[in-house]
């Protein structure tokens, strides 16, 4: 268990780090957010971009995945390794292949999770509200959030493929890069 005096001492030790490094949180969140403004700006562009980094990263970590399984042939479990590096290539060569199929496939997939978070989140607000908890509210509205999102994404398919993955990630990236903004201008100001 953490002690009071390990988290102050772990609390102090990360402010002394972005003290010391403030103005590379400041580029990072400058960097975010121009890159989430460009995304709001043309979010289809923005989604054929992620699927096509998404295809890479799964022909990448597929073909690292059979080179490690392969040296590691003997261990328990080599087929069922073997299959899952496999399945990673080729999901990452049909994402390469066709991206813009792709983004239609990642924003059914998106809708179908903002439903299901929604769902979650209003479940996980009821039983806050039993146990008479004040952030209740606070979990249905965003639960009803997710839902109203999910609606858009999937009754907007396919017109939506075009849209909704650039500007949720663009929304994301540009409150990530104020986040970090805020912090590094926060840490500069107290270095003072």
């Amino acid at each position: 268990m953490t002690s009071p005096e390990d988290l102050s001492r772990l609390q102090s030790a990360m402010s002394q780090t972005v003290k010391a490094h403030w103005k590379a949180f400041l580029f990072e969140g400058i960097l975010l957010a121009v890159l989430g403004i460009a995304a709001l700006i043309v979010p289809p562009l923005a989604s054929l971009a992620i699927a096509i980094v998404l295809g890479w990263m799964f022909l990448i970590s597929g073909v690292g995945g059979l080179i490690v399984t392969y040296w590691a042939r003997s261990t328990p479990g080599f087929w069922w390794s073997l299959i899952s590096a496999a399945l990673a290539v080729l999901a990452g060569m049909l994402l390469l292949a066709r991206p813009m199929q792709a983004v239609l496939t990642l924003t059914i997939v998106l809708g179908a999770y903002f439903l299901a978070e929604g769902v979650a989140t209003i479940m996980y607000a009821l039983e806050h509200r039993r146990e008479l908890s004040g952030r209740w509210s606070w979990l249905l509205i965003s639960g009803l959030v997710d839902i109203a999102i999910s609606f858009m994404v999937i009754t907007g398919l396919p017109s939506s493929a075009d849209w909704a993955i650039g500007i949720l990630v663009g929304i994301n990236l540009l409150f990530g890069g104020a986040t970090l903004i805020g912090t590094a201008l926060a840490a500069r100001n107290s270095n003072s």
